[in-house]
C-alpha cells in the first residue's frame, strides 16, 4: 500500500492537530501567577499565549514525527500481519 498525497496530507492534518493540543499548555503563565489581570476577567485566563512560537513547534514536531511514522511504515515495521501479531490477535 502505497501513502497518496491526500492520504499523507490527512494524516499529517491530524498529527498537527494533535500536536498542537499537547503543546498548548506549555510556557501559559495566568493572571493569578502573573500577579495582575483585568477586573471581571477569570483568575485562570492567560496572559500572554505565545502562539505564534506554538504554531512553529507544533509544525516542526508534528514533521519530524510524521517522517518517523512514514520510514517506518516503509520499512514494513506497520503493516497489518506485524500488529495483529503484537497484539496477540489471529490474521
Amino acid at each position: 500500500m502505497v501513502y497518496t498525497i491526500s492520504t499523507a496530507f490527512a494524516i499529517y492534518f491530524v498529527m498537527w492537530w494533535i500536536v498542537l493540543f499537547v503543546t498548548l499548555p506549555f510556557g501559559v503563565r495566568s493572571q493569578h501567577e502573573d500577579g495582575g489581570g483585568a477586573a471581571g476577567t477569570d483568575p485562570g485566563a492567560p496572559v500572554a499565549s505565545q502562539m505564534g512560537r506554538k504554531l512553529i513547534w507544533t509544525t516542526a514536531l508534528s514533521a519530524v514525527l510524521f517522517a518517523a511514522c512514514w520510514l517506518a511504515y516503509n520499512a514494513g515495521w506497520f503493516n497489518i500481519e506485524r500488529l495483529s501479531r503484537l497484539m496477540g490477535l489471529p490474521l
